[in-house]
């Protein structure tokens, strides 16, 4: 059931038809908004609009009478919000293309969990550049798109501009699903970075033991961190929803297409036909070797990262990646002085600690359900 009044009389776009698109699109439709789904090719539209069922990517859910299905591109320059659920490494194909077509109004909202090629930039800093910060928002948070539409899910809407971080917050509110506002995007796109890569190496190692699958997600999460924190970004953004809690839920999701695909890596099952063998995209394999690029020419420490890009590769052996993931050991904390005198680490620190600890118990319970 819808909760809340979402802005009225506002038109709202979805570019990219596949599960988290078309989860997003009923969600908008459900709020009240005259929402368009936009599929890549018109044959993908036939489809959707003979079946009313996105049965390729979300099957089971019935579109909504009122959601319209049409080819990108279909009146873009009238939308009030467009929402671009595509892989982030297709970022620069739309600016080149249909987003030209948008209105000077219109606000732009990245749902992608990936970097944009070639050197790995957050999607909201790469729009921000054509369409102004203010126009610019990003999605991020644990959000299966199945439990999405139909049991809920608990998003965060980020912009620099507050009005436009509190609309998309109102929107996904009326829709029924909780939804934290922020003014961090970069920080809430470094987190669902972060996650995705996670997610990819706590899949490649869990058949090696659950403390090596939770210490491959905590190094990478904490590699990352150190990359995010130089940038600006804030430690919320991490620990939160955006961080923390999506992957939580990815982790324990055994068919996650990121886990899963970390699975198939360690069966050595090569990067380029995971996704065939998924039947989907998998962000984490094109996002990783970009992320891995990032934090060498911002000169952070990231061995592990640096060692899921060459397990991607094959450029090293899954052996060799376990090794590296129980043998590293984080650079040593920073100190500041405590109020009695004496040093006290940051507390960044400790909650990673926690962290790698939570997720060794969590995949041991994950495995044990199975």
């Amino acid at each position: 059931m819808a909760h809340g009044s979402p802005p009225r009389g506002r038109r709202a776009a979805v570019i990219g038809a596949g599960s988290f698109g078309t989860a997003v699109a009923v969600l908008l439709a459900r709020a009240g908004l005259r929402t368009s789904l936009q599929a890549r090719n018109e044959e993908q539209v036939r489809r959707l609009v003979s079946e009313r069922e996105n049965a390729d990517y979300l099957p089971g859910v019935a579109l909504p009478r009122e959601l319209r299905l049409e080819p990108v591109q279909s009146g873009l320059d009238r939308a009030d919000y467009v929402f671009l659920a595509v892989p982030s490494s297709s970022l620069p194909d739309l600016l080149h293309g249909p987003l030209q077509q948008l209105g000077e109004q219109a606000a732009v909202v990245s749902l992608a969990k990936g970097l944009v090629p070639p050197a790995g930039t957050a999607p909201t800093a790469e729009l921000s550049v054509r369409f102004g910060a203010r126009r610019v928002g990003c999605v991020g948070g644990p959000a299966h798109a199945h439990e999405m539409v139909q049991e809920g899910a608990a998003l965060v809407a980020a912009s620099g501009d507050e009005e436009l971080a509190g609309a998309l917050a109102a929107i996904f509110t009326a829709a029924g699903v909780v939804c934290e506002q922020s003014n961090d995007p970069l920080g809430v796109e470094l987190a669902g970075a972060a996650k995705n890569a996670a997610a990819l190496a706590a899949g490649a190692t869990e058949a090696q033991g659950f403390n090596a699958a939770g210490a491959a997600a905590g190094h990478i999460f904490a590699e990352v961190w150190r990359f995010a924190e130089a940038q600006g970004a804030r430690p919320e953004s991490m620990i939160g929803l955006a961080g923390t809690g999506d992957l939580v839920a990815t982790a324990l999701a055994p068919r996650s297409r990121n886990r899963w695909a970390g699975e198939l890596l360690s069966q050595g099952v090569p990067a380029s036909e995971i996704p065939a063998r998924i039947g989907q995209a998998v962000e984490a394999l094109d996002s990783v070797p970009l992320l891995g690029r990032a934090l060498e020419a911002a000169g952070v420490q990231a061995p592990v990262t640096t060692g899921l890009v060459r397990l991607i590769s094959g450029d090293l052996p899954l052996e060799q990646w376990v090794s590296l993931v129980r043998t590293t050991t984080p650079p040593p904390a920073r100190w500041r002085r405590s109020l009695l005198g004496g040093r006290s680490p940051r507390r960044g620190g400790r909650w990673l600690d926690r962290l790698r600890a939570w997720l060794g118990r969590a995949l041991g319970r994950s495995g044990r359900r199975a």
